[in-house]
């Protein structure tokens, strides 16, 4: 099964070196990896190369775009310059993050996963961060919600999902197509990939409202919206964010923004998170 991996890096310096080491290493290696170098100003380019110089099957790619930090839009857009520079012999694409550590058995455990399903479109293992010198679950969102930062999924649910949406809540709309379009979904929790840099940690606040904008996109609704901020907000022990989110939200609104998905896909979304809240409730 050919795995081909895509990883997005600004200012990676402190982490990027770790990420591919742990790559390089896997009992089931990555037929390609290519690293896309979004207009670092630190040593990142200088450490994939070094990558690069040992295996042929890593790549590194430049790009220029700017400092801000816009979570969705910026990651995705750098996702597809990397993936516009590979071929289409791949099974599975990744979407990783430059700031982890995957067990070496990692791309083997998911490959048994693929290998077995024909219908699992989606799989990844959990992220865990470091806290008082031990290795914890970063627990953000849900169990059977795969993180952004580490995406992988079976070719034909990519395409068929119109592959990655270039908008905060990314993430999150890629799965819910993926149940609209019957593939399953799987998170194995035997696979603990060590999260060097917690998410969120490099937000400002108008990468915040993106949050609210996105579940607007996506169609939530205000109710299940409302809902949806309360549970992040509490989650990050922090009520600013959810006015933050609801601010994002109202804004795209009043502003007649354009969703991400069509009607009928926005119908099955509310539908699964109604599902989710009242399971979750119940």
């Amino acid at each position: 099964m050919n795995f081909y991996i895509v990883i997005p890096a600004h200012n990676e310096e402190a982490y990027i070196g770790s990420t591919l080491e742990s790559l390089v290493n896997q009992t089931l290696l990555p037929k390609k990896l290519v690293v896309v170098n979004d207009h670092s100003k630190d040593k990142t380019a200088e450490i994939i190369q070094s990558y690069v110089d040992k295996y042929d099957w890593i790549s590194l790619l430049d790009i220029e775009s700017t400092d801000q930090h816009l979570p969705g839009t910026k990651i995705v857009t750098a996702f597809y310059k990397g993936f516009e520079t590979l071929d289409e012999n791949y099974d599975v694409i990744c979407k990783f993050d430059a700031d982890l550590i995957f067990p070496k058995n990692y791309l083997k455990v998911l490959a048994t996963h693929f290998k077995r399903d024909s219908r699992l479109g989606m799989a990844s293992g959990f992220c865990y961060i470091e806290k008082n010198d031990n290795w914890i679950l970063e627990n953000l969102t849900r169990k059977d919600h795969i993180r952004g930062a580490l995406k992988a999924y079976r070719k034909d649910c990519f395409l068929q999902i119109g592959k990655l949406k270039p908008s905060m809540g990314w993430d999150t709309v890629d799965e819910l197509l993926a149940k609209f379009y019957n593939w399953k979904i799987l998170t194995d929790d035997s696979l603990h990939v060590k999260h060097l840099k917690p998410t969120g940690k490099s937000y400002n606040k108008s990468a915040k409202h993106l949050q609210g904008e996105a579940m607007y996109k996506l169609r939530y609704g205000f109710i299940i919206t409302l809902i949806s901020a309360l549970k992040l907000a509490f989650k990050k022990r922090s009520f600013i964010l959810f006015k933050d989110y609801m601010q994002g939200y109202l804004k795209a609104k009043k502003e007649n923004q354009s969703f991400l998905v069509t009607e009928e896909q926005g119908q099955f979304i509310r539908k699964t998170r109604w599902q989710g809240i009242k399971k979750r409730v119940m």
